[in-house]
């Protein structure tokens, strides 16, 4: 049996063997009816997941070239509001920065976001708000919903990154009053990297900026995804849209309700691991903010090495994910998205547990034991 590393990360994940295989056939045209078929397949199970009723177009490159899609086409010279507080609602701030007048409204790391701060600056005049929604970097989930209707009080355009939700995590975009979505292939829809989506409101596409940028043009990938066969303004990258049509097909197939129950099941039973062993989770929550359903970010306990723990649970055939930038060394975070189930969880679990153990931590209690619990 062929040995890979099992990934329990925010992104990469495991891919069941269909989209694995997915990708492994001849090429086809990508201006053919086949091709045009897969594409609609993508769309039409994506919008269930985005909970959107608006224009949907499978774009060739990364999340964050949705992300960019999103603010080069709306956020041109105009004033943004960028909700941080980790990594990715940084990096839509610096996006934002390099197409209008961009607010960073920052708050720490993993603590809830300053709705207050939000307001003031839509009061000032703020034309769109971004957001991101399931903070990966601190393993936080922020209050769409409420930002939502604070940029419609307003009249804002907003942007939501779903990159880390979208397929694992309830997300309502039409409902929450989502103007432009993003989510990435590799994340909890387990296809392959390469690939963002985006979802367009009626009240953006009234807002286009003048000279969007050249490849990520929306309307360009409106009026190509609006012919018969469906297609895209430029070449496609071919086998992940075949191998992200199997990823869709099989979401279609569980159902969306079961595949989120199925995330936080798996979330939950991490939660649990962590506190029995008495590590304490690191985000803040409130009443609005939330633990994340897909990744769950735990604080290192004093004397353990990230290193030492991490490297440890390598050598056992599987890979978790530390801290990023500052906080590095301070936390460990273990993905649940995409087709991981309990026999995943539960040997990532017993690894970590030994893994602890071998790094100068005796765990409290049995990690493993009080994960099963929640999975049966």
């Amino acid at each position: 049996m062929e040995k890979e590393p099992l990934l329990m990360l925010p992104g990469p994940v495991p891919m069941p063997e269909r989209v694995r295989f997915a990708m492994s056939r001849q090429a086809i045209n990508h201006r053919s009816a086949e091709f045009g078929a897969a594409y609609a397949d993508c769309v039409r199970v994506l919008k269930t997941t985005f909970g959107t009723a608006n224009d949907l177009f499978v774009i060739s490159g990364s999340g964050t070239a949705g992300m960019e899609a999103a603010v080069g086409n709306v956020g041109k010279d105009k004033e943004i509001a960028c909700l941080v507080n980790g990594k990715f609602g940084e990096r839509l701030f610096k996006i934002s920065q390099r197409y209008g007048k961009a607010h960073e409204i920052k708050s720490e790391w993993g603590t809830p976001l300053d709705l207050a701060a939000l307001e003031a600056q839509l009061e000032k005049g703020a034309e769109v708000v971004t957001l991101v929604h399931n903070e990966t970097s601190a393993g936080i989930k922020n209050p769409a919903q409420e930002v939502g209707r604070l940029a419609r009080k307003h009249d804002a355009l907003f942007i939501m990154d779903g990159i880390t939700s979208i397929g694992g995590d309830l997300v309502e975009a039409d409902k929450w009053g989502v103007d432009i979505t993003i989510t990435g292939s590799q994340k909890c829809l387990a296809a392959p990297a390469g690939l963002a989506m985006v979802s367009v409101s009626n009240r953006a596409w009234e807002r286009l900026t003048k000279n969007p940028p050249y490849y990520l043009d929306l309307a360009a990938y409106r009026k190509s995804a609006a012919g018969t066969p469906m297609e895209t303004p430029y070449t496609p990258a071919v086998p992940l849209f075949l191998a992200l049509r199997e990823a869709c097909l099989i979401i279609e197939e569980e159902g969306l309700p079961a595949r989120i129950a199925r995330h936080q099941k798996m979330s939950q039973a991490v939660q649990a691991a962590a506190k029995a062993w008495g590590l304490s989770l690191f985000p803040k929550t409130d009443t609005l903010h939330g633990y994340s359903t897909t990744v769950t970010a735990v604080e290192y306990p004093a004397g353990v090495k990230d290193a030492d723990m991490r490297g440890h649970i390598k050598k056992m055939g599987i890979i978790i994910a530390g801290g990023q930038d500052h906080l590095n060394g301070k936390i460990f975070r273990i993905g649940n998205m995409g087709a991981v189930s309990a026999p995943e969880i539960l040997a990532t679990l017993a690894a970590t547990q030994i893994a602890l153990k071998k790094s100068g931590y005796t765990p409290k209690g049995d990690g493993v034991l009080a994960a099963g619990e929640v999975l049966v």
